[in-house]
């Protein structure tokens, strides 16, 4: 042995061999522990292939949400036909009515008429606007032309439909079709279902039945002319159809008799119809009695109809001008004015025009009160007032003009809109105010005042007329 075989380095290397095995041994023990406690891969899993590999983004496509359900290719059966009944589905029912009256009455009309389809569950089809106001020279404007159906449509969640997208407007084919006539049981002047130019328009032969007496708001009053949206609703389901039908009139073109359809129903007028009262819808903002909170049809279908953006945004730019706004400036707040005048003149009878319409000075203390009284609901101050009227002396445009307020300028506007814009942009100018001031007992005043107290949450007055001093107060 050598002389280190038990010194202290032979030592170290022994202490060190020993703590070596030392760590093998717990190694050893350790792997023996992890495999008895391992979990078992079953031969299923192991046989199972591995997923696909994921689909990229671009391969994932996202439908496109449709953003008008309720729109005609989902309640028609296509594009527009030359009949109209090839058009309609047979697992739902229509209903529509024509017009014979001024503009505004006949807005009123088809609020009426959509809010007959929401009772009767049935999609209404709404026909053209016809130029009563402007002359028989000048083409129908769409309905929808004027507001929006596919946002109205959705605010009511019902569909609403246009005759142009259910019949070809240039079909020369004649549809018969049995319709209800309402005005010969209201009235006792015409003996005769309300006429109209639509029917001819559309290419419509229709064979009329007289409704039921009992349809009449107030019986054996011949100063009203109003029903109930019940009473005409009734007529739309089998029991009291059946029991009220009488002999139809022959159509007037094939001289065909046929009792009203059941899949299109359609009635001759609709402009008088109400739900509690006669002319409700005048009085259901002016009232908080809650019987005059009565008109159905201006809450559920005529506070939803809104102007087109096309529409809108002509509007926009007679604001502007009429308030030396820029382009790329936002229209400050304004009270409108709708003054009517020249058609009522013929209701001033003997009463001298100065005389039977308020003057300036008592117009412009109601345009004080209703920035009085939006100033006290909201801290605001309204000092710009646009006005419209269809007055068309230059004398009194002047005095408008003295008082410090505006008006829009439609010198060129049938030139490069047509005849029908005058009235609708007054219209949206109307609608547009934070304030209003309007015409007693006209309707365009009227829905005016309902369109800027539900979209703005304005006040408005009405000026009375008719003898002198009739707006004192």
């Amino acid at each position: 042995m050598g002389p280190d075989t038990f010194g202290p380095y032979a030592l170290l290397l022994r202490r060190r061999g020993l703590f070596a095995a030392c760590l093998v041994l717990v190694l050893i023990a350790l792997l023996v522990m992890l495999s008895e406690h391992a979990p078992v891969q079953s031969t299923d899993t192991l046989a199972t292939p591995p997923p696909p590999p994921s689909q990229s983004a671009e391969a994932i496509v996202t439908p496109a949400k449709d953003i008008d359900p309720l729109g005609p290719k989902h309640t028609l059966h296509g594009s527009p036909t030359a009949s109209f009944r090839d058009n309609l589905l047979p697992q739902h029912k229509y209903i529509t009515s024509w017009l014979s009256a001024g503009w505004t009455n006949d807005v009123y009309t088809y609020i009426n008429l959509i809010y007959l389809g929401l009772i009767t569950d049935r999609i209404p089809i709404v026909p053209m606007f016809i130029p009563s106001h402007v002359g028989g020279h000048v083409p129908p404007i769409p309905f929808g032309e004027v507001f929006d159906v596919p946002r109205l449509r959705n605010e009511i969640g019902k569909s609403v439909l246009e005759w142009r997208d259910v019949k070809d407007i240039n079909s020369t084919e004649i549809d018969d079709i049995g319709c209800w006539n309402v005005w010969e049981s209201v009235q006792y002047r015409e003996a005769f279902p309300r006429r109209s130019r639509i029917p001819d328009d559309l290419n419509l032969d229709i064979s009329y039945t007289k409704t039921p007496e009992w349809i009449k708001m107030i019986p054996n009053y011949e100063h009203d002319q109003h029903v109930t949206f019940w009473s005409l609703a009734t007529l739309a389901f089998p029991t009291t159809r059946k029991a009220s039908l009488v002999p139809p009139l022959p159509s007037p073109k094939h001289n065909v008799s046929l009792p009203p359809d059941e899949h299109l129903l359609c009635y001759d007028y609709l402009y008088y119809v109400s739900a509690h009262q006669p002319f409700e819808m005048e009085y259901d903002y002016v009232s908080l009695d809650s019987l005059s909170q009565c008109s159905p049809a201006w809450r559920y279908v005529g506070t939803h109809m809104h102007w087109t953006p096309t529409l809108e945004k002509i509007a926009d730019e007679y604001i502007r001008k009429a308030l030396g706004v820029a382009d790329d400036s936002s229209i400050p707040p304004f009270i409108s004015l709708h003054i009517r005048r020249l058609d009522f003149k013929v209701w001033c009878n003997d009463v001298p025009i100065d005389e039977c319409f308020a003057p300036l000075s008592v117009i412009e203390r109601r345009v004080r009160e209703v920035q009085d009284e939006i100033t006290k609901r909201t801290g605001m101050i309204v000092p710009h007032v646009l006005v419209t009227s269809d007055e068309r002396s230059p004398e009194w445009w002047h005095d408008v003009a003295k008082q410090g307020w505006f008006s829009p300028d439609h010198t060129d506007t049938k030139e490069h809109y047509g005849e029908w814009y005058p009235v609708l942009i007054d219209a949206v100018i109307q609608s547009r105010g934070v304030g209003f001031v309007g015409t007693d007992r006209s309707t365009m005043s009227i829905i005016a005042a309902r369109r800027v107290e539900d979209w703005s949450n304005g006040p408005h007055r009405l000026v009375k007329w008719g003898t002198k001093d009739a707006d004192d107060h």
